[in-house]
């Protein structure tokens, strides 16, 4: 990187502060620092929820992957989530705001409390928060990884000015931060993602037929929708695992749909984030897909996007990229920090503390930023130690995914009223469930990575629903309640 670089990644950092001072006006109680007040538009909540569902992973651990087995990553990972997506705008997204609208939520977890129990609830916010803190640190390394390759800067300096940056303008603004972040980050990545499009297709031979005869000089496998292990059973495994996480277990993406303005508005949000996982990542991915033309038999290869932008990028673009994957993983972290510290403080924090209960707005809020900020610097500390989780794609791909779905079932199908006889016994008995599965894969590995990854989720599923098929009891008046409020078209 040379001094243009580094001057347009300075930009782009005064930039995020300054969102991040701006919200801070905007921020008068803890409703308007998690939830935005509920005032987000279709088109500002729909764009967050998508530029949220990247990190800087995409560009190092995928990255990897679309190195040594091409397109199949689209297939398992785009278009699931695309898909999943789409389902979620029908059928769970609207109730996410319904719900803030006739309960006040402020967190995704606030009302298991109504559906199922505390203690559900407190073993849903706890086990989540906990895998939250692995998550996120596995984005904070991936981008730390980028910028060594880019500028051969210590891994530990950029996981500090990454965890630094986002520290700051998320503690002070809230929600609102976030989301203009996420808009902002999207502009950059639009204008980096197709400088490095064009870029690749000048340099193959073909031009412009190239995006299609690309794949003639590439092995056979990589132009396959399939390419072991990424087989159509994993695939099948990870849209069912995007359902759960796009369409509000992946608790920073809940809210995007709770802080909406209306049911409709949460619906279009999640249908206009649905269309951009369709369409935009066939551009994002396409250096991906052809970096082994350029690069041939490369001992890592989740660098092979830094050294083609390095390669094939002027001066001062360079920055650009690295300021679009840096935006990537900061709205990412920033999401997840502002998220966890609203079940931190609004869910677990007064169970164990009574008395914040009581807390006037200020003290609510003071505590949302003290919250934030300390879950922020824990993901810090956990992404300087990723090695021993098993690098980037362990803590987000082995951890995050397979345990994302125990946690989320509960909350997802909690909210529809065809499963309202799955009590709190019946999310208690999935969860551990799933957990225990996890383990049992980790101390007995199986060769399916369809399995590792999908069989904690499947085991919670088959056990919720086995157990709400079997209780004959009455769900309560106030379960009861709570579906017929979520099904109102608000």
């Amino acid at each position: 990187m040379l001094l243009l670089d580094w001057i347009v990644l300075s930009i782009y950092f005064l930039m995020l502060i300054s969102i991040g001072v701006w919200a801070y006006s905007r921020v008068k109680n803890s409703a308007d620092f998690y939830t935005a007040g509920g005032n987000l538009p279709w088109w500002l909540s729909g764009v967050s929820h998508h530029v949220s569902g990247y990190s800087g992973a995409v560009f190092v651990a995928y990255a990897g992957i679309a190195y040594t087995h091409g397109f199949t990553l689209y297939v398992w990972w785009a278009f699931t989530v695309g898909l999943a997506t789409l389902v979620a705008a029908f059928y769970i997204a609207p109730r996410w705001s319904r719900l803030r609208i006739f309960a006040s939520i402020q967190s995704p977890t606030e009302y298991l409390l109504v559906r199922y129990n505390l203690s559900t609830q407190q073993l849903i916010a706890w086990a989540g928060a906990i895998i939250k803190i692995f998550d996120t640190g596995g984005k904070l390394a991936a981008i730390a990884v980028l910028l060594n390759v880019f500028s051969g800067a210590p891994i530990s300096l950029g996981i500090f000015l990454v965890g630094g940056v986002s520290l700051i303008y998320i503690t002070i603004g809230g929600l609102w931060a976030d989301v203009w972040n996420d808009f902002g980050q999207f502009i950059v990545q639009l204008l980096a993602g197709l400088t490095m499009f064009v870029m690749i297709i000048l340099k193959l031979d073909d031009g412009l037929s190239g995006i299609f005869s690309m794949w003639e000089e590439l092995p056979d496998s990589h132009s396959d929708f399939f390419h072991d292990p990424f087989t159509f059973s994993f695939m099948l495994v990870m849209l069912v695992i995007n359902f759960f996480s796009y369409s509000g277990g992946t608790w920073n993406l809940a809210t995007r749909f709770i802080s909406s303005t209306s049911g409709s508005t949460a619906r279009k949000a999640a249908i206009t984030s649905s269309i951009l996982y369709f369409i935009w990542p066939l551009i994002l991915l396409y250096p991906m897909f052809a970096s082994p033309i350029f690069f041939e038999n490369m001992e890592d290869p989740t660098l092979s996007y830094g050294k083609m932008v390095l390669e094939f990028l002027p001066q001062g673009l360079v920055g650009l990229v690295l300021a679009s994957l840096f935006a990537n993983t900061l709205s990412m972290t920033a999401s997840d920090s502002n998220t966890v510290s609203a079940v931190i403080s609004r869910d677990i924090l007064p169970v164990i503390f009574p008395k914040i209960r009581k807390f006037s707005r200020k003290k609510a809020l003071k505590l949302a930023r003290v919250t934030t900020f300390s879950f922020t610097l824990l993901t810090i500390i956990v992404a300087l130690n990723a090695s021993y989780f098993g690098g980037v794609f362990g803590l987000i791909i082995a951890w995050f995914a397979a345990l994302l779905g125990p946690i989320s079932i509960p909350m997802i199908l909690g909210l529809l009223p065809v499963f309202a006889n799955s009590d709190g016994r019946a999310a208690i008995i999935s969860i551990l469930g799933g957990l225990c599965t996890f383990v049992a894969l980790k101390i007995f590995p199986v060769e399916s990575l369809a399995i590792e990854i999908g069989g904690p989720t499947l085991i919670s599923f088959l056990l919720f629903i086995l157990y709400g098929a079997l209780n004959k009891k009455e769900p309560p008046e106030k379960v009861k309640e709570l579906h017929l409020n979520l099904d109102r078209n608000h």
